[in-house]
């Protein structure tokens, strides 16, 4: 079974690519030659000058929460903007998750 394309994104230059899955393959970015993260199949990418809008997605990236399809549910809601993010951190901190777990919730209790 083949996989379809998914996202890498390059947050150094701000831009995203769509490439065919390959799990040994290490991708690099050809701009800075920086490597790509893989953000999953169902990623949107911010406009390159919406500065805020990367920094929330670099926040998002390097705790682990991806935007992959599953099932009919797809990638569930991710906080959009730094305060946003900001209260997920400090919930994780305060009770003890992980951050990757409190990004991924819909909503905080």
């Amino acid at each position: 079974m083949t996989h379809g394309k998914t996202s890498y994104v390059c947050l150094s230059c701000r831009v995203s690519y769509k490439q065919w899955y390959d799990r040994a393959r290490q991708r690099t970015c050809p701009g800075c030659a920086g490597p790509l993260i893989h953000a999953g199949s169902a990623f949107a990418a911010p406009r390159r000058r919406d500065v805020a809008g990367w920094r929330t997605l670099a926040v998002l990236l390097r705790a682990g929460v991806g935007f992959h399809k599953s099932c009919c549910g797809g990638p569930g809601e991710r906080p959009r903007t730094l305060r946003e993010v900001r209260e997920r951190v400090t919930y994780a901190r305060r009770e003890g998750t992980s951050v990757a777990a409190a990004l991924g919730q819909r909503h905080l209790p």
